[in-house]
């Protein structure tokens, strides 16, 4: 009879003839998800409203720990995942982005495989529901990386995604945040569209371990309030806004793109950790709160690593957050501190 060292051992060696490894198949699952950092501030905020917050970021991590549990692959989790926060207003993505200085909806995603390191990206869709459904479909559908516009939309299209009209993402709250921004805009005379302003900040983004010890991040946006001439931030942008590699970490950022595309972001907290040996909690907050502090850039990150250790780093005021760790344990942030 068997006993469950040869068992584990015969497990192995089939597991090695396939390519795959005994820990990989029972690697642990975890999840962190964000949905945006920023000047967000307890006083600002009402209990029905952080209630809400609180809820939905539990809906939406629970949901990708189900599925990792159940076994589905690393990159169905996050796009899930992401997909309840893109359907809810409170986000920056999907339903409730914010508007552009003409009053439409340009949007963003982008997602990537640290297995295989197969990456894909859609920038400034209008007509495209899901973007990040969008980005998965030109990462395992595309020879490209990134799509953009009326192409990223025709392909969209092509892999029977329906087109939407622009106006399902019409919020009121947004709408009043866009004169707001456009108000001041015109009032100072800045020709280029670039404010001050916490309305450049607000994204989703989630981050997973799978059964198969792959490591997958996502990041979908509707990018800055009042943005002009087809800017386009980082989180699409594959290495600055997302990223992820089995041999060290998987992020996705949130924040002032234009310093996360500038400096690196994402794949620079994995290389630290992959060629200095530090952990992902240092690699996470130099970046985060020495060099991007010194550059005068804020946001934050969300990061998982391949051992499944978790980093939920930002260095403004507060950051919508989730997680659920290789435990199982779950916690929900939005401030400094996490809720108890």
């Amino acid at each position: 009879m068997l006993n469950n060292v040869s068992i584990k051992s015969l497990l192995a060696a089939s597991l090695c003839a396939m390519g795959l490894s005994f820990q990989a198949l029972a690697a642990d699952v975890a999840i962190v998800i964000h949905g945006g950092a920023g000047t967000i501030l307890k006083k600002n905020m009402t209990p029905e409203r952080e209630k809400a917050y609180v809820e939905k970021l539990t809906e939406a991590v629970k949901k990708g720990y189900a599925l990792l549990q159940s076994g589905v692959d690393g990159e169905t989790a996050v796009v899930e995942t992401i997909q309840v926060l893109e359907q809810s207003p409170l986000f920056n993505a999907g339903i409730g982005a914010v508007y552009t200085f003409d009053g439409e909806h340009e949007l963003d995603a982008s997602m990537m495989h640290g297995g295989t390191l197969n990456a894909g990206a859609v920038a400034g869709v209008k007509t495209i529901a899901s973007p990040i459904a969008a980005a998965q479909a030109v990462m395992e559908h595309s020879p490209h990386v990134m799509l953009s516009g009326e192409g990223a939309e025709e392909f969209a299209l092509s892999r029977g995604m329906e087109p939407v009209d622009n106006h399902i993402f019409d919020t009121e709250r947004r709408y009043k945040a866009l004169e707001k921004a456009r108000e001041r805009i015109l009032k100072a005379g800045i020709a280029y569209g670039g404010q001050q302003g916490n309305e450049r900040i607000g994204t989703v983004g989630a981050v997973v371990i799978d059964k198969q010890g792959n490591l997958v991040a996502g990041t979908s946006t509707g990018g800055m309030t009042a943005k002009r001439y087809g800017r386009i931030g980082d989180s699409p942008v594959i290495g600055a806004g997302t990223w992820a590699d089995n041999s060290s970490c998987a992020v996705s950022a949130t924040g002032h793109g234009e310093y996360f595309i500038r400096y690196h972001v994402a794949a620079d907290i994995c290389s630290r950790m992959k060629y200095t040996g530090v952990s992902l909690d240092e690699a996470a907050n130099t970046v985060i709160n020495d060099v991007l502090v010194e550059a005068g850039g804020d946001g934050g990150i969300i990061a998982i690593d391949h051992d499944g250790n978790i980093a939920a780093v930002f260095n403004s005021a507060g950051m919508y957050r989730a997680q659920i760790d290789t435990d199982g344990k779950v916690k929900v942030g939005i401030y400094k501190d996490w809720i108890e």
